[in-house]
């Protein structure tokens, strides 16, 4: 009763923002990339605007609104949902409609999709002026609420169709359920993907190393409007920075941008905490942080980055992947397939990631694998496990707060707040 009725005013405060100062929507949605894509978009027009991105994963029918209203992320994620926040976030929600703001001119927001009718209520609500839609995936994360994946898709697909003609959608040029979206939008239609006939086109992606052979990050090229944009991120790794890094530009390309604005948007551009981020461990390993989040197609590139990085040793640190209902044994023994030939060690955390250690045993000695129910019981096996410069991936759903097992074997814990995910009060109090 008294969330609906607090979401009946966040909803009023929020349209009434969207009125007042009728800034541009840009909403990223999809199963794989969202955040990064999200903050791509904002560090390319952070370089000739006033932007504000939705913080965290407020992405639904109380964080839209409340990223709308102001800048809130911080205080929610740090002291968690309150009276006293939400009386502070309605009055100066007030306060700012009477006394005029300095208000961004693009906000930059995650539309979220948890159960059927959620991203068809945001666009109703809070239209967007550019779509962009990342990823779906064979079996996407969230569909054990849904019928199954054709039904999520077709919810993700909401955010396109109801773009007007004027507006403009951009998709995955190289996942085919998200390119099939373009046939239900009225909406001027740019692609992005490593694909021949993409609007921006991403090839040559390479890691870039130390004199060590260690990841630093990675090197890969953008072919836009004619042109060719060489790129480099450093501190992070995989495909979805370069599909983050090719949306973005489209988006920046769509606001007036021009190319060297953009280039000089996407260099400030670091990546996120938890999304495939390299940090230095105990011994002079490198981790490879993916902990924030993992659906079936994140896990997959997880693994394929991995496996295509050098190191004397290679250890996979695997958590269970959750909500996906009657796919979940087959994506976890997928997922056991894929590691078992790929790594010198691997551990696994809950109850359905046995089903990894299972399916890997076929093809690594069982003494190479370890099983735990949480994350707390696993830290102390992966500090032993850690050898002199091996590779550690690390990764597995939010649920599972595996970025306890990476600040285990992190070589400096000190730096936790700046380079881990979840590390707010509300989060660490959990």
């Amino acid at each position: 009763m008294m969330q609906s009725l607090l979401q009946r005013i966040l909803t009023t405060l929020a349209q009434a923002y969207l009125a007042r100062y009728k800034p541009a929507i840009v909403a990223v949605t999809g199963n794989v990339g969202k955040t990064s894509t999200k903050e791509a978009i904002g560090a390319v027009l952070g370089t000739i605007m006033r932007v504000r991105m939705s913080g965290g994963n407020l992405n639904n029918e109380l964080g839209v609104p409340l990223s709308i209203i102001g800048d809130w992320s911080e205080e929610y994620y740090q002291k968690g949902s309150s009276f006293f926040l939400w009386a502070k976030v309605i009055t100066r929600g007030i306060i700012g409609l009477i006394f005029p703001l300095e208000y961004p001119k693009v906000l930059v927001l995650e539309y979220g999709a948890d159960h059927p009718g959620d991203i068809a209520r945001l666009v109703k609500l809070y239209k967007p002026t550019v779509g962009v839609v990342t990823a779906v995936g064979e079996i996407p994360v969230h569909v054990e609420y849904f019928s199954g994946p054709e039904a999520l898709a077709k919810e993700k697909s909401e955010l396109v169709r109801a773009l007007d003609p004027h507006s403009l959608a951009i998709l995955n040029f190289d996942d085919q359920v998200v390119l099939d979206m373009q046939t239900v939008t009225k909406a001027q239609v740019r692609t992005f993907g490593f694909g021949d006939g993409a609007s921006v086109r991403i090839s040559n992606l390479d890691l870039s190393t130390d004199d060590r052979g260690r990841p630093q990050g990675i090197n890969f090229k953008l072919h836009l409007d004619g042109s060719l944009m060489p790129m480099k991120i450093e501190g992070s790794l995989g495909r979805s920075q370069t599909y983050a890094s090719a949306a973005a530009a489209i988006v920046g390309l769509h606001f007036g941008m021009n190319l060297v604005e953009i280039n000089k948007g996407l260099l400030s551009y670091r990546g996120t905490p938890g999304r495939l981020r390299i940090i230095p461990g105990i011994r002079g390993s490198v981790i490879i942080d993916d902990t924030y989040n993992a659906a079936p197609a994140a896990m997959h590139l997880a693994l394929d980055t991995l496996r295509n990085c050098s190191a004397p040793r290679k250890v996979a640190v695997l958590g269970d992947m959750l909500e996906l209902g009657r796919y979940s044994l087959e994506v976890h023994r997928t997922a056991g397939n894929k590691v078992g030939n790929l790594v010198h060690a691997l551990v696994c955390v809950g109850e359905k990631a046995k089903f990894i250690a299972d399916s890997a045993a076929n093809q690594m000695a069982r003494e190479q694998i370890y099983t735990f129910h949480t994350s707390e019981e696993a830290k102390s096996k992966v500090q032993e496990l850690i050898k002199e410069g091996d590779l550690v991936l690390v990764k597995g759903s939010q649920g599972m707060r595996m970025e306890k097992i990476v600040e285990e074997i992190m070589a400096e814990p000190e730096r936790k707040e700046e380079l881990l995910v979840r590390q707010s009060k509300k989060w660490l109090s959990k």
